[in-house]
């Protein structure tokens, strides 16, 4: 059995690494401070086409596999 991502797999990883390197981590702490709601950040991950990642193509989605999208959930919530 082989348990390494594929291509699809480590670029959803990848890019939302850099996402939130780039774009959570540098306001996180004022963000937890303040309470404040992220918009931009959700503008961002919906124009990197984040927030479809689970859902189907036939219904506006990316139709990622589960895997992919713990990926990207795990990866966003290092910021």
């Amino acid at each position: 059995m082989d348990f390494s991502l594929n291509e699809e797999q480590l670029a959803i990883r990848d890019t939302c690494r850099e996402f939130a390197e780039q774009e959570i981590k540098p306001i996180a702490e004022d963000m937890d401070r303040t309470g404040a709601f992220p918009y931009r950040l959700i503008h961002k991950m919906a124009e990197l086409g984040l927030l479809g990642l689970p859902f189907p193509e036939e219904y506006g989605g990316a139709g990622a596999d589960f895997l992919s999208y713990c990926l990207a959930i795990e990866e966003i919530s290092r910021g």
